[in-house]
């Protein structure tokens, strides 16, 4: 992904909560290419992921028109919860690592829930390319 104008702040590199935006759109992507549908899986179960809890250390700064790469794996995964571990790359530089846990709630009544089974079928193979084959984290770029 390129960092854009309105991700930098006043001193030209990335403003430091915009870094949970791109983990964001990546462990979207990647629960898409695990064949989760976030919005099918609301409205067929109810079921909603929400972040729980956040942890991220800045290593080194991003700068506009960056080029990065956001990498995103699943590090636990529980019955009612998943943790990713989540980083962005600038190349062969390690710029930001996150760790971030998701609840799985009832959206009716934002009370935990159990992630449904075939959810938890598909998080633990991960997203899966063509022949079969899987691979344990996506990037985003």
């Amino acid at each position: 992904m390129r960092v854009y104008y309105e991700d930098t702040d006043a001193g030209g590199i990335v403003f430091y909560a915009n870094y949970l935006k791109f983990f964001e759109r990546a462990r979207t992507e990647w629960l898409r290419a695990c064949g989760i549908d976030q919005r099918q899986l609301a409205d067929d179960t109810g079921a909603i992921f929400i972040v729980r809890s956040t942890s991220v250390d800045y290593r080194a700064p991003a700068r506009l028109d960056d080029a990065l790469a956001i990498t995103s794996r699943p590090a636990r995964i529980g019955r009612a919860s998943v943790e990713f571990t989540q980083e962005a790359w600038r190349g062969d530089t390690l710029l930001v690592a996150g760790h971030i846990r998701l609840g799985c709630v009832d959206r009716s009544g934002i009370r935990p829930a159990a992630i449904p089974p075939v959810v938890l079928d598909a998080l633990q193979r991960g997203p899966v390319i063509d022949a079969g084959h899987t691979v344990p984290s996506t990037k985003l770029e």
